[in-house]
């Protein structure tokens, strides 16, 4: 919500835009008050309420997601039926999830932009790995989070799987159902990518993809730290660019010239 880490960040420097205005806020804790004095902004003016739903009773251009997956999806359909054009910021939605949205949004006449991961280097991360992904036929994926992050693998290893897979499938030498041994240690098969989730104290997000051939392998990763600056600029762009098509995108870049 617009209270938490990453939303009371973006929130803030909304505020010192001059061409954005935050109309209302999501905050189950904080509903009924004001965004500004629960955050120590003046600028900003806009209520809190307790739902989505609620808050998009007061019109908007873009309604911005950063909530939990168990809510996202309704929040985001929820979105397009009132007519706003949405940027997703929250993690742990499927692709069967976006496969819907994408139909809302298209039926609509409405944008959707799902980004697993705002900062630069996390857009970056994945242009680079589907080069090396057109050039190397076997890699796998490692997703790093906080032990106490409950969704699994994150945003940002979702899309990277996601994006590998419209490129190929990466090649086993070993097929998984000839695995010797405890078979779930070779991790879990999303999009024709092995993915491996750690969950240990010390990690934010970091999203590793390591490419492998005879005698070379290559390891592209991606480490943010415990604040929530990396996110904002590139969430800012997202606001700016979602309403310049129609349907999905996934990805920054998407909307970036890349």
């Amino acid at each position: 919500g617009a209270t938490g880490w990453a939303g009371s960040a973006l929130a803030r420097h909304i505020a010192h835009t001059d061409d954005i205005e935050l109309v209302s806020a999501v905050s189950r804790t904080h509903a009924g008050g004001i965004l500004g004095n629960v955050l120590g902004e003046p600028r900003l003016t806009g209520p809190i309420f307790a739902t989505a739903g609620e808050a998009l009773e007061l019109p908007c251009d873009v309604y911005f997601d950063y909530t939990k997956p168990d809510v996202a999806k309704s929040n985001v359909l929820t979105a397009l039926n009132h007519g706003a054009n949405v940027v997703v910021g929250t993690s742990g939605l499927s692709d069967a999830d976006y496969a819907g949205i994408a139909a809302e949004a298209e039926e609509r006449g409405r944008a959707v932009l799902a980004v697993g991961n705002f900062a630069l280097t996390a857009v970056l991360l994945m242009k680079f790995a589907e080069m090396a992904a057109r050039l190397i036929p076997q890699w796998e994926i490692i997703d790093y989070a906080s032990d106490a992050k409950r969704d699994a693998p994150s945003g940002t290893v979702r899309e990277l799987a996601t994006r590998l897979s419209r490129i190929r499938e990466s090649a086993l030498t070993v097929p998984l159902e000839e695995t010797q041994g405890v078979a779930e240690t070779r991790g879990a098969r999303m999009g024709g990518s092995q993915v491996h989730s750690v969950r240990l104290p010390s990690f934010v997000i970091s999203a590793e993809v390591v490419f492998g051939m005879t005698d070379q392998r290559l390891s592209i990763r991606h480490d943010s730290g415990s604040s929530a600056e990396p996110y904002v600029d590139g969430a800012l762009l997202a606001i700016r660019k979602v309403g310049s098509f129609v349907g999905l995108r996934r990805g920054l870049d998407s909307v970036l010239d890349l």
